[in-house]
């Protein structure tokens, strides 16, 4: 159970994180905004890397689980893959939506061998994982192949929505999505 503490730190981390980035965040800042003393975020992290990888590892399991809720209200399996990017679009909508926390650290922690870096990929090895859940349940055989496919379109549907600012991204990759699961 986290400390109060913690939590606030986790929290304001989150936000700063993703709205401006890891590295523009230093730890005199997370203090400030958080109201956390030094020695009590050094008695919960040991370093900003540290926290950094609790903030994605938190993120990850919300994410997911905002993901699965949001597909699940489709009530027929087969349509489930493509209710992916119609939950995507809702997100790609927020004003406060900055990309993917988990792309936007890769980019930042550009070293493979970096906590934060293979808790970013973890994460989207598990979107792959739920993708090929979706296919399964929807009777596909391929289901392996088109949920890294699948995934493709998910990031790359991000990275657009990003730079256009709009929603757009994610119905255009559910029109391409439609499309490769018809020839298939």
């Amino acid at each position: 159970m986290p400390t109060r503490a913690k939590q606030r730190l986790l929290t304001t981390a989150e936000e700063l994180f993703y709205a401006e980035g890891i590295r523009a965040v230093g730890i005199d800042r997370l203090l400030q905004e958080s109201g956390v003393g030094r020695a009590s975020f050094y008695r919960h992290f040991a370093s900003k890397g540290d926290l950094v990888v609790a903030v994605l590892e938190d993120r990850d399991r919300r994410w997911l689980d905002w993901l699965r809720e949001s597909v699940e209200q489709t009530v027929d399996p087969a349509a489930r893959p493509l209710a992916v990017f119609d939950a995507l679009a809702e997100r790609f909508a927020r004003n406060d939506f900055r990309g993917c926390a988990f792309i936007n650290t890769m980019v930042e922690v550009a070293d493979r061998e970096s906590a934060a870096h293979q808790v970013a990929d973890r994460h989207k090895r598990r979107v792959i994982e739920y993708l090929n859940e979706l296919l399964t349940e929807a009777g596909r055989s391929d289901a392996e192949v088109l949920a890294a496919e699948l995934a493709l379109l998910v990031d790359g549907a991000i990275v657009t929505a990003v730079r256009e600012g709009t929603p757009e991204a994610a119905h255009r990759a559910r029109t391409i999505a439609e499309r490769l699961l018809a020839t298939r």
